[in-house]
Formats: C-alpha cells, structure tokens, sequence
C-alpha cells in the first residue's frame, strides 16, 4: 500500500572498627544521609529528557484500510539466555534514572498508578501530528501525564528508509506496512507516555534496513522502547524504573500470528528482532519474567495478543496470561484486537486482554480508553477505565457525564467472558495468622563483589570510605513480602558478618516475618532518606553519622536497617515521617503487633541477638526500631 514519503532534515555512632577498618578522609562525602532534625523525605528526581536529533517533515500521502481478522496462533519461541539471580551479570542493565510525577491528592501514600493504552500509529492523516509533538494527541494527554508512568503499543517501524516485508504467512489483500519517523516518539513523549512496546506485527515491517533505522531512533530518542532489540536478549530485557521507592520492570512480546518468516519478526541469539512469544507458555517471555520479578516490586508485560475483532479472549491468550502469572507478573495486558476485551485478577495478576485502538488512522472501531492500575506494596489493588471515542481525526476524545458512566459499565460487562475476578484476592497477612501462602525453600547466597555491581554502588561507595569494597559481600536472600509471599532482596555487608546475617534472615523467612522491599541503597541513589522513605531493609551505606565526622556503622557494613517505616527512629522527631502512625506503639512486651514491626520480645531482635547483634530499640537517648548493629571489636 502506498505510504507517506518523509523526509529528514546518617545517623548511628561508630562501636569500633572491624578487623582491618582504618579511619581516614573524615571530610564531608558527596552522598551523606542527612539522617536527624528537619531531614526530608526526599523523592527520586525526574528523569532527564533526551533532545531530539532529527527533525522530520511530513511530505503527505493517504491511506485506507479496512480491517482484518487474523487467527491466533501458536509456535515456539526458544529459550533466552538470561543471568541467573545471585550473578553480578544479573545486574548488568543500566540503570535508567528515575521520573517521578508527584502523587495526586487523591492517591493514598504508597499507591503507584500506571496507565495504558493500545495501539498507536501515525498513517496517513496522522503524520502531520509529527510536525507538532506538543498537545498532538489533545486532551487525552491529561489522562496518561496524571498517572506515575504510562505506555503505549507503537504499532510501526521508525523508519524512512527499507523494503516492505513479504509477510508470505499472511493473504494478500491483508498485508498492510506501517512506518513513521523519529518524531513518533516526541509526540509520545509530549503526550506523557515513559514506556512504549514495539513487539508487534508491524514494529519490522521495512525489513532489516527499517529494524537498524527502528533501534538507532530508540537509542536517540526521549521514551524507552522494549520488546524489539539488537538480538533475542536485547528484545527481552525490562526497563526498568523507580517511583518512590517502588520499582517497576516493563516487558513486552508479539503473540500475535506470525505474518512472515524473516528473521526479523524473531530477535535471535545473533539476529536483530521483535520479542516473539507465540506459543501458549512463551518460553523466552516466561523466563524474563521470572528474572525481572527478583529485581522488581511490580513486573508489567504488554502482548500483542488475540484474534482482530474478537471480543473475547482466545485459548492461547488465557494460557499465556496463566504462564506469566505463575512466572511473577503483577500486570498483563495487550493489544491487537482493535475492539477492547475484558479486564480483572488472575489470582494476584492483573490481566486486560485487549484495550483496543488508541491513535488509528480510521473510526471503524471506535470505543477507546486509558486504562489505570493502582499499586500498592507490589500488588495491584484498584483499577479503573477512562473512557475515549476516536474520531474521524484518529484521535481518542475523553467522554464525559452521563456517556462516560455507560461507557464504563460496558467496559466492565466484557469481564463476563474472561473468568477473570472483579477484585483482587484478599490477603491478611501470615503475622496475623489467617492466610498463609505456600513458599519455597529458604535461599541466599553469598559472592564478592563484581565489576558490575561495583558500578552499581557508585551512590554508596567512594573514595576515602573505611572499608574497601573487596572487604564486603553481596547478597541475596528470599524473603517474606507483605503479601505473604516470597520475593528475592539484597544487600551488601562486611565479609565477616555475610554468613550470619544470612541466617538471621532465614529465621525471619521461616517466621513469615514480613519486610517491605530489600534493595541496594544505591537504588536511591545512596540517599539513607530516601531509602527510609520507601521502608527499604537496608544495610552498607558509606556516610557519616548526621552532623559529625564519625562513620556510621552503615559504613562498615556492620549494621542493617529493617523496615524502617514501620520501625522508624525517634530522636525528637520521626524518621521517616511516614513511620509517624507507628512511633507511639508500645514493643517492650509480647504481645501482637502490626506487620512488620519489631518488638522486644519478637523474631527479630532474637534472631539478631543470636549472633551478637544489638538493637537500635533499647537504646536510652533515642530508639531507633529499625537499626541492629554489630558490638564494638
């Protein structure tokens, strides 16, 4: 089909020094928590845009199309190679930064919302939106800028350049070939959208000349792209990002039939590509999954997925869906369908099988919407659909009144054919002693510290620290989340205390005592507040106790933090300030307490006493519930 033509143009005193500790560059260091009177709770800063390189202009051509069916159906997608948990290559991927839109008055403290929406292309009409990133898409916009992170299905190469794809596998009259320019991903940008998905099955429609256009446009440009890359790894490694404190991984793969049998519909070993994931257990997409949920509070998976214009889910989207379920997906979704599906809980998961078109060249399927996910302790706890009509200008308008609310139970009857749950399970925590979740086996596992890890401690280690990084250890621990079951956390300790640090851990595990996230401080780009903030069980932090020379016990890797909101420190004021509602509880004697926190008598101030550790609780001139620490050597 013709196309248009583009063109370019601290806080604790030190009890004594390890074997091996020396004391040296007292100065001030460039990441010292400023732990004590009138500290903030900070919040992650927003991520920096990229400029763009290339501006595009729209020379102008017209498309038509009508829509077309297409059967599922199912392949094998073969196995990623992807680092196992506990290897410094683990953490290899970079570390994006962080954009953190303030919460909404209305959203409760640690809520998180995301927004979602279909398929996005810029044919025909809607290549002249590329000339004018800013407000393209109108008031929808406000829609997807309100939500913490929003993301989209780009439904088209980025590409001036290329051969259109045979696409053999499919008819004749139904092999249609999208592309668009660089600047498809400023109008996104500008738009509010942080994460597009490019697995489809027009992200390689222009071959391998568009696919090497496609990748270099994604490294230039402002919003990440994932589910297409350099090989299959690529294709199936998350972006990851962070909002305050709770950290989300986005993955994404084509379900969709497969239309050709170029190597560019299928990222290999050696092979640029799209992230297939056509079989009914997607083994590559199930196995990145299943690492990206070690790394991240709440993993995301985007499909596209179904059967076009069918309004219920297929066989295959349900097996897939179940699959990345049980491999540790919070949400599922997808696109492809153009008509919108039903949406509700798998268990934990939150699945949508189809949100339909979002930015189309044509009104044919016009019902369109933003759909919104509330998170909360990694688990997504509301849901809600903003209602849209696309109209003759391809642009989804917000509806309103009275249509809006028959718009929204519409949206809601399409459950009925999904055997999806209209809420999410309830769960009382096992510290209460109603539900208690089957859990693997305890595991941790203790290694140096490694090139890449080295580079991801860069917030919490420097120069002049007391401890040199070959004197600390890295692990990695299962623990009990607040939902009862387990997760994987880390943290780094001196190598003297890695074993039974490790086993005081696996007393809590055992004890289903449950802890909020375990991540590196460096994920908070070393800033002790900021970590607090965000209840994260904590230990190594090169800084100074605040407002003195002295080293922290945090700098030698001798003292660990545990949910520091629930456990928070007193000393004339509250640290966290979110731990406020938590100062006031009485823990000197046994009986119950809320989850996660620490009491005299409880699991873990006998646990870290039965490796000689103290607790930060039974100090006399302030009580810091959350701190234990290693005794003076």
């Amino acid at each position: 089909m013709p196309m248009p033509r583009l063109s370019t143009s601290a806080r604790h005193p030190s009890t004594g020094p390890l074997p091996g500790r020396h004391r040296s560059g007292l100065g001030p260091t460039p990441h010292r928590s400023r732990r004590g009177p009138g500290a903030l709770d900070a919040v992650p800063g927003t991520r920096g845009r990229r400029s763009v390189m290339t501006q595009v202009h729209v020379a102008g051509a017209a498309l038509a199309g009508a829509a077309l069916v297409l059967t599922a159906c199912a392949g094998t997608s073969p196995p990623v190679a992807v680092p196992r948990a506990g290897t410094d290559s683990a953490q290899a991927l970079p570390d994006p930064g962080y954009r953190v839109r303030p919460p909404h008055p209305s959203v409760p403290d640690g809520t998180v919302t995301l927004a979602f929406a279909g398929d996005v292309h810029f044919e025909a009409h809607l290549a002249g939106l590329l000339g004018r990133p800013r407000h393209a898409l109108g008031p929808v916009e406000r829609t997807l800028a309100a939500a913490d992170l929003a993301m989209v299905n780009l439904e088209s190469a980025i590409t001036t350049r290329g051969t259109p794809e045979a696409k053999e596998l499919e008819v004749p009259d139904q092999r249609y070939h999208f592309r668009t320019s660089p600047a498809a991903l400023d109008v996104l940008d500008a738009a509010g959208v942080d994460v597009a998905t490019m697995a489809n099955n027009h992200g390689a429609d222009f071959g391998p000349v568009g696919l090497r256009d496609s990748l270099a446009a994604i490294r230039r440009g402002p919003v990440p792209v994932v589910g297409i890359g350099r090989d299959r790894r690529a294709a199936f490694t998350p972006y990851l990002t962070s909002v305050r404190g709770t950290s989300v991984a986005f993955l994404a793969g084509d379900g969709s039939m497969r239309e050709g049998s170029s190597d560019v519909w299928e990222a290999g070993p050696r092979n640029p590509g799209i992230a297939a994931a056509h079989a009914d257990r997607p083994r590559a997409l199930v196995t990145a999954v299943r690492a990206a949920s070690r790394r991240a509070d709440v993993v995301v998976v985007y499909l596209h997925w179904g059967e076009e214009l069918v309004g219920c889910p297929t066989h295959q989207q349900r097996a897939t869906a179940q699959a990345l379920a049980e491999a540790g997906a919070d949400v599922v979704l997808g696109s492809h369908a153009h008509v919108q599906l039903g949406a509700g809980w798998l268990g934990g998961t939150y699945v949508d099988y189809g949100l339909g078109n979002f930015v189309w060249y044509h009104d044919h399927q016009p019902r369109s919407g933003v759909l919104r996910v509330r998170v909360r302790d990694g688990r997504v706890v509301g849901d809600d659909w903003a209602p849209a009509v696309i109209g003759t200008d391809g642009l989804p308008a917000p509806l309103h009144g009275s249509a809006r609310a028959r718009a929204v139970a519409d949206w809601r009857r399409l459950r009925s054919c999904t055997g999806l749950a209209a809420g999410p399970p309830r769960h009382e925590h096992p510290q209460h002693g109603s539900t208690v979740h089957a859990r693997p086996p305890y595991v941790a596992s203790v290694r140096p510290i490694g090139p890449a890890l080295r580079h991801r401690m860069r917030f919490s280690h420097h120069a002049g620290c007391p401890v040199p990084l070959s004197d600390l250890r890295h692990l990695r621990m299962r623990y009990v989340g607040f939902d009862g079951r387990a997760h994987l956390g880390e943290m780094v300790v001196h190598a003297v205390h890695a074993a039974p640090v490790t086993r005081v851990f696996g007393r809590l595990y055992d004890a289903g005592f449950p802890i909020r996230r375990m991540r590196l401080v460096d994920a908070y780009r070393g800033d002790d507040d900021r970590s607090m903030a965000a209840d994260n069980t904590s230990a190594y932090n090169c800084r100074r106790v605040a407002g003195t020379d002295t080293w922290s016990e945090h700098a030698y890797g001798a003292a660990v933090d545990v949910n520091p909101v629930e456990n928070p420190w007193l000393h004339g004021t509250v640290d966290p300030p979110a731990g406020r509602r938590h100062a006031g509880l009485d823990r000197s004697g046994s009986g119950p307490l809320p989850a996660g926190t620490i009491g005299a008598r409880g699991v873990v101030v006998r646990a870290f006493a039965g490796i000689g550790w103290g607790w930060g609780g039974a100090w006399s001139t302030s009580q810091d519930y959350q701190h234990f620490s290693a005794p003076r050597r």
